[in-house]
């Protein structure tokens, strides 16, 4: 866009010399009057800025060297668009300081020119004059003159907003102008007029709105140095300003109406400066998944409009992209395609492109598989570049599925994205991690391919018994970060801020805020995830644009001690989880689908007509749901799982026996068909996780969708609406939880009185719950008093945790080593080792016995390893060695003494026709012993030597004997005793 830095547009930077040349054209007969390609005179600017910066200023281009500061806005702020137009990229992100002198305020004359597009409708000041940052009726509020190009005000919506304010002793004093309207298609130039008593706001040179007040300019220019802002508001909680602005001049006097016309930017310049911008903007949308337009491989979003203007698209291979953009995969060769964008402006936007010819390699090329996995793999089978038909074999199929070939999908419900692949069953805790060797074979335009993958499968991690809880929330719209909290004990009313009342994780990308922190366990319960809202409201994005062109990601951590937060994408950033023609990602929560294998991830969203939000019917709040399985990848588009015509949010689900339980938020201000309340809590089961909700209602089949059980939940206990409800089963031991351990805490975030109240109910209670004797309504359904909890948390979330994890988060460290006892036992040469964790969890690992030179490692199972001690051994103790993960620490069994190693033999043996007993006895130790045999016939000592036998004999005197029950004791020389008893067999002599 060209600018008109002094006198007429086109005078720009190129000519600062001398505006009065640029005002007059002189003649030999003196001063000639403006020619007709001049139109009005105007007097050159105080202050020009076209945008053009260097380092922190804004160039005043006007030659008085008026400089403004910028804040916080960078080199990346700014943009060239057009024919080599500057455009400083306002978003919420910063501002400039003006300089004073621009307007004096010696009388009430002054002129601002502004040229701008924005469709954020916000509490939003474009420019203003003033200074002194206040709330309304303060003292602490500068007076001020400003204009907000697009106001989210009622009685301004989508309107230019303009005013002037001096306060009075009783009154805050503003006098605003009377709505004229919205901004024009595009760059708009807004010109207001201060002249005597009567502000003039003029729309692209066109009188929109004026007003007559009795203030004075003068008390309104501060007496420092800063005169006003470009994109900033003076009132206190406003946020910065979102909008693109190309231009804008300030006089210190009135302007004519001819010269407000004269002064502004072209209609042919702001047309090519706002088809510029639209160019940035839609390249990003329209690529879609693509990586760039030269390699297009995948659907092309074509939006319908942008920054408020309509396209209409052609292309001039249809075959090959639609003008709905959908991309050919049947092409054998690359082929350029030229997009055409015709605006509404009656302008052309054109866009080169390359189609790729699809390639069966490029879709084995884009699987991700993780090196070692704690879950089930995503095993895809269809590419995500070509859409390739893909099949997956294992080398073990016991530890990791492959693709199933007769898989069906359910008549309700989603459908497995990977066809029954990828299913992993982890090696027990203490066996060690497996290998498995996956092979994809992808399939496209008659191409084939393989690829193969080793993947370790990781074993299980150890089980503890859970023995406390640990919370995650944020504190309010001003305090957008992740705190956490956690009990002393299994008692879930104990909770205490942990890390000091510190954040744990405070944003630095992304939109940098985080709201809504939820924490699912895994499957397996060796770790959790952590999913949040990518929101601020404190940098100053209002409720209006946070809906309307909020995030599309979500940000996502894993840990397995809630202590320790790490990326699942490995980057400082979220992940893009919803679609272009969504207007926000709250709330986000995940839970485990038995059916799918995979974990269910559901938000909140608005969803618009098309990718540029041209719509603005049906935008209630509705919820989308995709599935993953490692929290890095997930299924694309989101799929609707409630769209019932009115707005709800904020859903959280448990499973109780076989049915699902949904808690979810009424986000319409009254009732919304027949959930009775608006702001508040209502309840639905479902058999199916993923079943669609396309109304409320109390007789639906849970079977095949979500019936309702009950609704209004909160309110008429707190007296406060609600959002953000949390559902907790009690762990075992807590004494909030009831004699059959059936015990839940349910949680509503009173949101504008001092975050969560808490309600203790059970399995059973919620289980029963229907439309003739709903829950909240029973007898037992009270609200607990105030206390026990995190002290204001706003929604977030609770977990069960183990005694170590506990420790770690109170404690804020690292997971420590939970102590070990080792108790040894023997039987006869077998000894056996006990090993236990002082939290009465698993135990894995080796112990080693030990007695004298002698020394044998064994592999504990179930907490117990069993050997046999050589002779020679006659002291033993037992080491538990500890594991690879180090949860147990290492201890040591008290000595054991064994035996002395005595062995008796009995036989018979007939001597003169009577029967002898021989008992022969071998020291099998390596000691000496004294050896006593006492029979029925007799009783004898013998010293036997170590690895020595000796014989003993009875004599009966009988033809024939019984059996005989013979004890035999023995003391070694080293104090060790030995006692056993050994049968002779019954005998005779014929």
């Amino acid at each position: 866009m060209k600018k008109v830095s002094a006198v007429r547009r086109g005078f720009g930077r190129r000519a600062l010399a001398s505006s009065l040349a640029g005002v007059l054209a002189v003649t030999a007969f003196g001063l000639a009057a403006p020619t007709a390609a001049q139109a009005a005179d105007v007097p050159a600017p105080s202050a020009h800025y076209d945008m053009s910066h260097s380092g922190t200023s804004l160039l005043d281009v006007s030659g008085n060297g008026r400089n403004a500061t910028l804040t916080s806005l960078t080199d990346s702020s700014f943009v060239k668009v057009g024919s080599n137009d500057d455009v400083l990229r306002f978003k919420a992100d910063g501002y400039a300081a003006l300089p004073k002198g621009l307007v004096t305020g010696t009388d009430n004359n002054f002129t601002v020119e502004y040229t701008v597009t924005t469709q954020t409708a916000t509490n939003q000041f474009g420019w203003v004059i003033g200074d002194g940052v206040g709330a309304w009726n303060t003292t602490a509020l500068g007076n001020h003159v400003f204009v907000n190009p697009r106001s989210g005000e009622s009685a301004y919506s989508n309107a230019v907003l303009s005013g002037i304010r001096v306060k009075t002793a009783t009154a805050n004093g503003e006098t605003r102008m009377p709505n004229g309207g919205g901004l024009n298609p595009g760059f708009t130039t807004l010109t207001l007029v201060g002249s005597g008593q009567t502000l003039t706001l003029y729309r692209d040179g066109v009188q929109i709105s004026t007003v007559t007040h009795t203030n004075s300019l003068s008390s309104i220019i501060p007496a420092g140095s800063t005169l006003g802002y470009l994109g900033r508001s003076l009132y206190t909680g406003d946020a910065l300003l979102r909008a693109d602005v190309t231009d804008v001049k300030f006089w210190d006097v009135s302007l004519t109406a001819d010269q407000v016309s004269s002064s502004m930017p072209t209609a042919a310049d702001k047309k090519a400066s706002t088809d510029g911008v639209i160019r940035l903007d839609i390249t990003p949308t329209v690529l879609g998944a693509n990586p760039s337009l030269d390699q297009v491989t995948s659907k092309l979003t074509l939006p319908a409009s942008s920054n408020g203007i309509a396209l209409t698209w052609a292309s001039s291979n249809p075959a090959v992209v639609s003008t709905t953009g959908v991309v050919s995969r049947s092409i054998s060769a690359d082929t350029p395609v030229t997009l055409t964008a015709t605006t509404s402006l009656g302008t052309t936007i054109t866009l080169d492109v390359i189609v790729k010819a699809p390639n069966v390699s490029a879709d084995l090329d884009a699987i991700v598989l993780a090196q070692r996995t704690t879950e089930n793999l995503p095993l895809a089978v269809k590419g995500s570049a070509n859409g390739a038909a893909i099949t997956w074999t294992s080398s073990d199929p016991a530890l990791v599925t492959g693709t199933d070939a007769s898989y069906a999908a359910p008549a309700v419900g989603a459908a497995d994205p990977y066809a029954g692949g990828g299913i992993v069953k982890r090696p027990a805790y203490g066996d060690g991690d497996k290998q498995v060797t996956l092979t994809a074979r992808a399939t496209l335009n008659g191409q084939t391919q393989e690829r193969t993958f080793q993947v370790t499968v990781a074993e299980k991690g150890r089980w503890a018994p859970d023995a406390g809880y640990a919370a995650a929330y944020f504190k309010s719209d001003s305090d957008e970060k992740i705190y956490q909290a956690a009990t002393s004990g299994n008692d879930f009313f104990t909770f205490s801020p942990v890390n000091g009342g510190n954040a744990v994780i405070t944003s630095t990308a992304d939109t940098k805020g985080l709201r809504d922190p939820y924490i699912l366990r895994s499957k397996d319960g060796d770790k959790y995830y952590m999913v949040a809202t990518d929101l601020c409201i404190s940098c100053g994005t209002g409720w209006g644009p946070a809906q309307s062109n909020g995030s599309l990601k979500i940000e996502v951590w894993e840990s397995t001690d809630l202590v320790s937060w790490t990326r699942t994408n490995g980057a400082n950033t979220g992940i893009t989880i919803n679609q272009p023609e969504a207007g926000m990602t709250w709330a986000p929560e995940a839970y485990w689908d038995d059916a799918l294998q995979s974990y269910v991830v559901f938000f909140s969203s608005r969803m618009y007509a098309d990718a540029a939000h041209t719509n603005s019917d049906k935008l209630y709040a509705r919820v989308y749901y995709v599935l993953t399985r490692d929290f890095r990848t997930f299924t694309y588009p989101p799929t609707s799982w409630q769209d019932t015509g009115y707005a709800r949010i904020d859903s959280t689900v448990t499973k109780i026996g076989d049915y699902y339980y949904r808690f979810s938020k009424n986000e319409e201000s009254g009732t919304a068909g027949i959930l009775e309340a608006g702001k508040d809590i209502f309840l639905e089961k479902s058999k199916v996780l993923t079943a669609p909700t396309t109304q409320s209602n109390w007789s639906a089949d849970p079977n095949t969708t979500w019936q309702l059980t009950d609704t209004r939940m909160t309110s008429l206990e707190t007296g406060q609406a609600g959002e953000g409800p949390e559902i907790v089963k009690l762990n075992a031991g807590d004494p909030n939880n009831n004699a059959a351990g059936d015990g839940y805490v349910f949680l509503v975030d009173n949101y504008g009185a001092g975050g969560y109240r808490a309600f203790v109910t059970s399995g059973s209670a919620i289980a029963s719950s229907s439309q003739a004797d709903r829950l909240s309504q029973r007898a037992e359904w009270n609200v607990r008093p105030v206390g026990g909890l995190p002290a204001s948390p706003r929604h977030g979330s609770f977990v069960s945790v183990n005694q170590s994890v506990l420790n770690a988060v109170n404690s804020w460290s690292a997971v420590k080593a939970v102590a070990s006892t080792t108790t040894l036992t023997a039987d006869g040469r077998d000894v056996t080792a006990v090993v236990k964790a002082a939290d009465g969890g698993e135990v894995a690992g080796t112990v080693t016995f030990t007695g004298g030179a002698w020394s044998k490692t064994v592999k504990l199972s179930a907490g117990k390893a069993t050997t046999e001690v050589p002779a020679g051994v006659g002291s033993v103790t037992a080491k538990y060695d500890g594991y690879t993960d180090a949860r147990v620490s290492v201890s040591t069994s008290s000595a054991v003494s064994l035996a002395v190693d005595i062995v008796t033999t009995a036989a018979t043996r007939c001597v003169a026709g009577k029967i002898t007993e021989v008992l022969t006895v071998r020291n099998a130790d390596g000691v000496s012993a004294d050896v006593r045999v006492t029979g029925a016939y007799g009783s004898k000592t013998v010293t036997v030597a170590a690895g020595k036998s000796v014989s003993v004999s009875f004599t009966t005197r009988l033809a024939s004997i019984g059996a005989d029950a013979v004890t035999v004791t023995a003391t070694a020389t080293d104090g060790r005793s030995h006692s056993s008893t050994v049968t002779v067999p019954a005998a005779g002599c014929n």
